[in-house]
């Protein structure tokens, strides 16, 4: 009985490790991009090591809740490892490459950035309790991430450097108030195939995925900007609906907030 006991102890040990390891190749990524854009030697290097540690974030959380291994301890360095890559990586990024054409104004938007991403974790700590409602109320760290690393590789996939600076501005400012914003975005789809909405958000999962392996330099940014406007619509359907509806659809948030819930900022 004793050996069994202690078997079952180093399974689950085991499990628990798992999705630590992921992320701490989420940390590595967002490390060696922050080095990567201090050198100034490769701004697509840059922004895949970006990409590649949302991931890893992606699938430590997916493992995480497979295993279930999800843990207080592994919240909070899942945290730190995305305040790394998504918080500082993406503000070094533009900063260090000199888009933003006045030294200041990178600085400075590279810091709202950064604090903007950190009242986005400290907000999903707090409401997490270990487990994440199933909707994610302002946009998620990974995504804002994301969709700047992507622009980056979407312009020199297309045209060999970086144009349209001016719009990584706007960009910073807009995912900086949406990661603080009420709007509430729908998480990733649960491995699952009973729910209809499960199934269709797999089937378009899928397909932004095949999109992404075919040319991933051209899909990753529309793909990850389509994620991001469909939380920004939505949001604007319902205060310009009748407030029956709006109602309606808030009884219904917060009924399925207390259906299920889900890890992952």
């Amino acid at each position: 009985m004793g050996k069994r006991s202690w078997e079952c102890s180093k399974v689950n040990n085991f499990k628990g490790m798992v999705p630590g390891i992921f992320t701490v190749g989420n940390m590595f990524c967002g490390f060696f991009s922050i080095i990567t854009s201090i050198k100034r030697s490769s701004p697509t290097e840059a922004a895949w090591l970006i990409i590649l540690a949302a991931f890893l974030d992606m699938l430590d959380g997916q493992m995480a809740r497979l295993s279930g291994a999800t843990t207080r301890f592994g919240l909070e360095l899942d945290s730190f490892a995305d305040f790394v890559s998504f918080a500082v990586a993406p503000a070094v990024m533009f900063y260090s490459f000199g888009w933003i054409g006045s030294e200041t104004w990178g600085w400075l938007l590279g810091f709202v950035f950064v604090l903007a991403g950190s009242f986005r974790l400290a907000r999903f700590n707090l409401q997490a309790d270990l487990e994440q409602e199933t909707r994610y109320l302002g946009l998620p760290i990974p995504v804002a991430a994301m969709s700047l690393a992507g622009f980056v590789i979407f312009s020199h996939r297309l045209w060999g450097e970086l144009r349209f600076e001016k719009l990584l501005v706007v960009m910073v400012v807009a995912f900086s108030v949406l990661m603080v914003s009420n709007i509430e975005y729908e998480p990733m789809p649960r491995l699952s195939l009973e729910r209809r909405k499960d199934r269709v958000k797999m089937l378009l999962l899928l397909l932004a995925g095949v999109l992404t392996i075919i040319d991933p330099g051209a899909a990753v940014f529309p793909v990850v900007t389509a994620y991001l406007l469909y939380g920004v619509i939505r949001e604007v359907k319902i205060i310009v609906s009748p407030r029956g509806q709006v109602s309606s659809r808030s009884q219904q948030s917060n009924s399925s907030r207390q259906e299920g819930k889900q890890k992952d900022p």
